[in-house]
């Protein structure tokens, strides 16, 4: 009941908020998780493990292995020294919004009083004219504000995110009040009239928006979009002086902005910012600038696993078609900014491109930034290995870690949307749901082995009278629809989606098979890199081969025209998952998905297979 009273009083801050700063521009809307109950073969074990072994993992790094937690309690004392780096308050806002989530669908009286203390030391920690920063409060508070890439406002962004988060788990909103008021610190500084202001690294931007949509007041929408704005003018620099301004993403206004460059996370956070203004903000030039710059990275700048980010030296893009695999970055935080940046392109368009990078990206580039025992972390996700990358239980820099614990257990905010006329079925992952379509509820069910087997059902709990729209990915060349066992001759394709359009009944069942197949992938001819190779994709997995299952042919093997592929079971710590055979008649290689590289013994690992074609 508290939960059905929650998502009320949020939706009614949220219309308020709309209908102060415009009618939202978004064409389908997002289904929050809370109302998807995840009951899958795949997924349903990952969330098991988030909670019994991620968010663990997590709490014991930032309580007893290193100071993050320390460093707030010392800022409420006002002494004691810092520990670690400037920014490693935002792994704790972190984990707090992954706690709060795992809070929504398995309720923890012991977890939420662990976050309620924290938040006490937030509370305590914060200075009384609303500040709050460990780094700068034990370094010295006379230097803050004085360095654009001391990622005060990220920090602060990723605070509000962990705070909205755990309002609308629990009504609780200390946390959130600790917000407002540093939100309402940094706008007695920086905005229009007063001290210009460029973070270096973006993550304020989305997170003001939401802190709008929560609260219904207007001043932090406009405080984002004031800050996007600032960029391109030559207020951005560093502490020595002007800065790199393509790292920075800082070159021209962002309306103008035509081709991407920098820090791939920072960009990522960028463009969900600039949507999520989009939604309230008429005239922006926002949405244009976007609809050419995600050509710029997936057309260009992606790897077949989603991930992007081709070198260490800025944790970003070099040149375009430029896509090394052995020194591919792809940090795991990229892939979920993909994530996160894919789907609002989404909502803006309904197109269901969108959907198919997000895909690429949550199966192959974040579920690989994490083990399958749930409790080791990969930082960086080449396409090659020489049997020495191997996840780790925490990292000096630990964004990643704490990225993954909040992102898993928000996976079900992908699975639907809706609008005024349709119900639009994104992700195909087993689930109970009751969602909000235009004023009614309506409950359905999806039983589906995905991403093994590319049958699913739907079966409708109660009538609808709207259309409903069943992704058709990208990959898939083949596909049948059935209503009730027979075929269906209603199914219309619009933007990517198969569309049925009839009254739906209590008890109808929607059965949509999409053909599997294996598949043989060519990179771009522009991609150096990978000519005379193929890379191995059924559905949306992507498969690579390492060498612990292949003794003698790992080096050896080449594709063919005529190479035969099969379906195999895979055992011991990939019970569960199936393989692939390639066999071109002289020998065998056998693959894995990608995202379960690195679980078993140190090994050689690839993802593209030389080719004879």
């Amino acid at each position: 009941m508290k939960k059905i009273l929650l998502t009320a009083l949020v939706l009614m801050a949220c219309l308020s908020a709309s209908a102060e700063g415009g009618n939202t521009q978004k064409v389908v809307n997002q289904v929050d998780f809370s109302h998807v109950r995840i009951a899958d073969d795949f997924w349903s074990p990952r969330l098991e493990r988030h909670v019994t072994a991620t968010l663990p993992t997590c709490i014991d790094q930032i309580e007893n292995q290193t100071g993050r937690i320390q460093n707030f309690i010392n800022a409420g004392r006002g002494e004691g020294r810092h520990s670690g780096i400037f920014f490693d308050d935002s792994d704790v806002y972190k984990a707090m919004e992954g706690m709060a989530y795992s809070l929504v669908n398995h309720p923890d009286k012991a977890l939420e009083a662990k976050l309620d203390q924290w938040i006490d030391y937030m509370e305590t920690a914060q200075r009384e004219d609303g500040y709050i920063n460990t780094y700068y409060t034990l370094t010295g508070l006379d230097k803050r504000w004085t360095d654009m890439d001391r990622h005060e406002m990220y920090c602060a962004g990723h605070m509000i995110e962990g705070a909205v988060a755990y309002y609308l788990a629990t009504g609780k909103d200390k946390f959130l009040k600790v917000c407002e008021r540093m939100a309402d610190h940094m706008m007695s500084i920086f905005g229009p009239g007063k001290r210009h202001w460029v973070p270096g690294h973006e993550e304020i931007e989305l997170a003001l928006v939401k802190l709008y949509e929560t609260t219904g007041e207007e001043k932090y929408l406009n405080f984002a979009y004031w800050l996007l704005e600032e960029r391109g003018h030559g207020h951005g620099i560093g502490p020595n002086g002007p800065w790199n301004k393509v790292y920075y993403q800082d070159e021209v206004p962002l309306r103008n902005l035509e081709n991407i460059g920098g820090h791939a996370v920072r960009l990522m956070y960028l463009f969900c910012g600039m949507a999520d203004i989009t939604a309230y903000k008429q005239g922006t030039g926002y949405m244009e600038a976007l609809d050419e710059l995600w050509h710029d990275v997936v057309d260009r700048n992606m790897y077949i696993t989603g991930g992007i980010g081709q070198t260490a030296t800025n944790e970003g893009f070099s040149e375009d078609y430029s896509l090394p695999n052995a020194s591919a970055y792809c940090e795991t935080c990229a892939s979920i900014g993909m994530v996160l940046w894919n789907y609002r392109m989404n909502q803006f368009s309904g197109e269901a491109k969108y959907i198919d990078v997000l895909e690429r990206a949550m199966y192959n580039g974040v579920l690989a930034g994490v083990n399958l025992e749930g409790d080791r972390f990969f930082y960086v996700n080449p396409l090659e290995a020489d049997g020495n990358h191997h996840r780790q239980a925490w990292f000096g820099c630990a964004c990643c870690p704490s990225n993954v614990s909040r992102f898993l257990p928000s996976v079900g905010n992908y699975v639907y949307g809706t609008s005024r006329d349709a119900l639009y079925v994104n992700l195909y992952i087993g689930n109970e749901a009751s969602l909000n379509v235009d004023g009614k509820q309506v409950s359905l069910a999806m039983n589906t082995q995905y991403p093994w087997d590319g049958t699913i059902r739907i079966t409708f709990r109660n009538g609808m009278d709207k259309a409903l729209k069943m992704r058709i990915p990208g990959w898939c060349k083949a596909y049948k629809v059935t209503v009730n066992g027979k075929p269906s001759g209603a199914v219309s394709e619009e933007k990517g989606y198969a569309k049925l359009s009839r009254k739906w009944k209590k008890g109808d069942v929607v059965e949509l098979q999409l053909a599997m197949p294996v598949e043989k992938v060519a990179a771009d001819e522009r991609v150096k890199e990978d000519k005379g190779k193929r890379a191995i994709q059924r559905g949306p997995l992507v498969y690579c081969a390492e060498a612990i299952d292949n003794a003698g042919t790992y080096d050896s093997f080449r594709l063919s025209s005529t190479t035969r592929f099969a379906l195999c079971s895979l055992g011991g710590m990939l019970q569960g998952m199936q393989g692939i055979t390639a066999d071109n008649g002289r020998e065998v290689l056998r693959l894995i998905p990608y995202y379960a590289w690195d679980n078993r013994d140190a090994s050689k690992m690839k993802v593209w297979i030389d080719t004879d074609e």
